[in-house]
């Protein structure tokens, strides 16, 4: 299985935004491990399922540019006598 490597500076701002949202949302602090922590599980549990979503939505998008193609192709032919 691939491990998500993200870079430090945006996974600095990930850990930034899970303390926020815990604070915000439920009244609670939590540190900078236990953010790290969490994030690194829902990367893990989350990551796989939104990636393949991010999968078949790239095939449906090339899917439909190539039958547009198709279709444009298909209005150059040269009629044949």
């Amino acid at each position: 299985m691939i491990v998500l490597k993200l870079p430090r500076e945006q996974k600095e701002q990930l850990i930034k935004r899970v303390q926020d949202y815990f604070y915000e949302e439920r009244s609670e602090e939590i540190g900078e491990l236990s953010a790290e922590l969490f994030l690194d599980y829902m990367i893990k549990e989350i990551g796989p399922v939104i990636y393949n979503q991010a999968i078949h939505d790239a095939i449906k998008t090339v899917n439909e540019k190539v039958i547009s193609l198709e279709d444009d192709l298909h209005s150059m032919e040269k009629p044949i006598r």
